[in-house]
């Protein structure tokens, strides 16, 4: 970037008032009309410097959702700039709230680019555990985002970390790696299911965001998933039963219709019971509804959610034959 460059955009930031102690909303409107005056191409530039030299919390969120508009590989640099803090400003403490959420979204920003040189920032600020927990949870969702496979080993060490305190962080590390489907998750991922400790019993979304990982990865024949799967059935929380569930239908297991069969029968949830019947339909088709609509065995609850799929399922036939 020349002089002469560096003057015309000095100056723009002058004219925006981005140097004053302007409110923060007349320099955005500034900035706005900016969009009238120059192509995108030139905006880039401009919204790029003004990253560099901004110190308004509100005025940098600003530019970045400017930035993220266009998502030109041109930005990177000052997007993990603001990510990693290097700017170097001196905040009040009520305005340190608002540039966590600047630097958060940098991560959304950063991983629309898509581009793999932003890898190596982002594994910094996740595997910072003095990094503020926000933070740290929009940078792991940023590498899954970008599909690069070589956060799968640091991704995998932090869902494996016992002592790693939050629980969120680990949440967004499996969804992650469910993002970048690689076989070698599949294993620690696998052990937080089987895991017996009353901690575990305390956070099911973890479990959860486990299972759709699981499912979105697949697992073909892996009969050490399979029974995890069929383990979770007896897990406390609905919402767990419901995902294995699905993880089991979607399994292939010659073992997981006649299981998913018992869970319809002895599940104490309707709920459950009515996910087990869209599974057991989606593995053999109506001939599972008759059976629960003629049979005395099951509850009015389930009878009515098979004669609702069963209309469903000749209303699809009807307009297929027209």
């Amino acid at each position: 970037m020349d002089n002469e460059i560096n003057l015309n955009l000095e100056k723009i930031a002058k004219d925006c008032n981005l140097f004053a102690t302007a409110d923060s909303d007349v320099v955005i409107q500034n900035i706005e009309n900016l969009k009238e005056i120059y192509i995108p191409d030139d905006l880039i530039k401009i919204y790029n410097y003004m990253l560099t030299v901004a110190k308004n919390p509100d005025v940098i969120i600003h530019l970045i959702r400017c930035i993220d508009k266009y998502r030109n590989p041109a930005s990177l640099e000052f997007l993990v700039d603001i990510l990693l803090f290097k700017n170097g400003i001196n905040l009040s403490e009520e305005e340190k709230e608002k540039y966590i959420h600047a630097r958060i979204l940098c991560t959304k920003a950063i991983a629309n680019l898509k581009n793999t040189d932003a890898v190596s920032s982002l594994l910094y600020c996740m595997n910072n555990k003095n990094e503020h927990y926000r933070v740290r949870l929009a940078c792991a969702d940023a590498l899954g985002r970008i599909g690069d496979k070589f956060a799968v080993a640091p991704l995998i060490d932090v869902v494996k970390d016992d002592d790693e305190k939050s629980v969120y962080l680990r949440e967004s590390a499996v969804s992650a790696l469910g993002l970048l489907g690689d076989y070698r998750a599949i294993d620690p991922l696998v052990s937080i299911l089987e895991a017996k400790q009353g901690f575990m019993d305390k956070f099911s979304f973890l479990k959860e965001r486990v299972i759709e990982a699981l499912n979105k990865i697949g697992f073909n024949d892996n009969e050490r998933v399979f029974k995890a799967l069929k383990n979770s059935l007896m897990d406390e929380s609905a919402q767990v039963r419901i995902d294995a569930i699905e993880g089991l239908m979607n399994s292939e297991n010659p073992q997981a219709y006649e299981i998913i069969k018992n869970v319809m029968v002895e599940d104490k949830d309707e709920e459950v019971k009515k996910n087990a019947l869209i599974a057991l339909y989606n593995l053999s088709d109506r001939q599972i509804l008759d059976e629960v609509i003629n049979s005395s065995q099951y509850s009015d609850a389930l009878k009515m959610a098979a004669v609702e799929i069963l209309d469903e399922y000749e209303s699809e036939n009807e307009n297929e034959e027209q």
